[in-house]
């Protein structure tokens, strides 16, 4: 989708198809013409936009044959479906039955986790629409912290330089810039904005950024104003929401206990990094706890839960309502926990509410359909 904001800017509005199973080629196929199409239609959008997640096997097959890349390029056009960003962050198995903290393995001191970033930078300059030249990739920020050591961020740095002359040299190669965010999550070394500036403000701000997520940094206890002002390009805005328990609520939140996705939780006082060990006695019940599990934007969790919903409404306005230019112009939806809610759940029907839901509150800020 996009939308007409009133600096004249266009912002591309997506949700992240990380929340499908496929890993590999006729996977990504399936999931376009099923639940892609069919959100489409629910939404009445004349053109959806994907935040395409290709794991790692599916990115390399797509770089070495560049029929099937044309190939997944005309099926997008034949949809309606248009491709401005890329979920970089998971690199493969994120629908495995067990997936926690392998989720951020590969990371940035690996050369795996850079060969896969510089081949959806390939792939995406492939996939922009004619009359767009600029793509973003969100990805893990840096690595969990634990065996953080000189080596390791040595390592990191040389990988970052690799991964900025690569991307410079792919935007002189096709006249396209794709630029990368790091997001800071919970428990990992980039866990904050200031962490993000700290460790990365000597990049180069043309090709890497920050990628918000709304939950993370709700989980992480950030006031938005200091989001929305950290310094650093912002590359992408992930549209999400955190569940809340307020004091002596905490129990409702073992609905939410599953095993295949990390669940930091955090409250003023504290931090677990899953919570299960949080609901063991590792944080107090008399404050208010934040969990990292993705909630649907549109509709609230049985009582004594909420989410953290006003906290990206705050957001939301900060990024888009500040003077001049938004701050950033790729939105991001990603819910990608539908699998793992309690109770049945219609993956579409929930996709399009949240897309709709989203799209009100751009439309309250002034931005329009285009």
């Amino acid at each position: 989708m996009r939308l007409l904001h009133p600096s004249g800017s266009v912002v591309h509005l997506a949700y992240c198809t990380n929340v499908h199973p496929a890993e590999d080629l006729a996977g990504i196929h399936g999931q376009l013409s099923g639940v892609a199409a069919r959100v489409r239609a629910l939404t009445g959008a004349p053109v959806l936009g994907l935040g395409l997640w290709l794991s790692s096997g599916a990115a390399r097959a797509l770089r070495a044959d560049p029929g099937e890349l044309a190939r997944l390029r005309d099926r997008l056009d034949e949809l309606g479906l248009e491709v401005v960003t890329l979920n970089g962050f998971p690199y493969q198995g994120f629908h495995d039955q067990v997936v926690k903290l392998r989720v951020y393995r590969p990371d940035w001191a690996e050369p795996q986790r850079l060969a896969y970033t510089l081949d959806l930078a390939e792939i995406l300059t492939a996939l922009l629409p004619d009359d767009v030249t600029e793509g973003s990739i969100s990805t893990l920020p840096l690595a969990w912290r634990t065996g953080w050591t000189p080596d390791k961020a040595a390592a990191v740095a040389a990988n970052l330089d690799a991964l900025t002359g690569g991307l410079r040299a792919l935007a002189e190669r096709t006249g396209k810039t794709i630029r990368v965010g790091f997001e800071p999550e919970p428990g990992c070394i980039v866990e904050t904005t200031p962490q993000a500036v700290e460790l990365l403000g000597g990049t180069d701000p043309a090709y890497l950024g920050v990628c918000l997520d709304a939950c993370h940094l709700a989980v992480g206890l950030e006031e938005a104003a200091d989001a929305a002002g950290l310094g650093l390009p912002i590359v992408k805005l992930q549209v999400s929401s955190a569940v809340e328990a307020p004091p002596g609520g905490q129990r409702a939140l073992a609905a939410y206990e599953e095993e295949r996705y990390l669940h930091q939780t955090r409250c003023a006082a504290g931090y677990a990094d899953d919570l299960p060990e949080a609901l063991a006695g590792g944080l107090p019940v008399d404050l208010p706890w934040r969990t990292h599990f993705h909630m649907p934007l549109h509709a609230a969790p049985p009582p004594p839960l909420t989410t953290t919903t006003p906290y990206l409404e705050d957001l939301l306005e900060r990024l888009m309502a500040a003077p001049g230019a938004p701050l950033t112009r790729h939105l991001e939806v990603e819910t990608y926990t539908w699998s793992v809610l309690p109770g049945p759940v219609d993956v579409a029907e929930g996709i399009a509410a949240e897309l709709d839901w989203t799209r009100r509150r751009l439309a309250a800020l002034g931005l329009k359909e285009i």
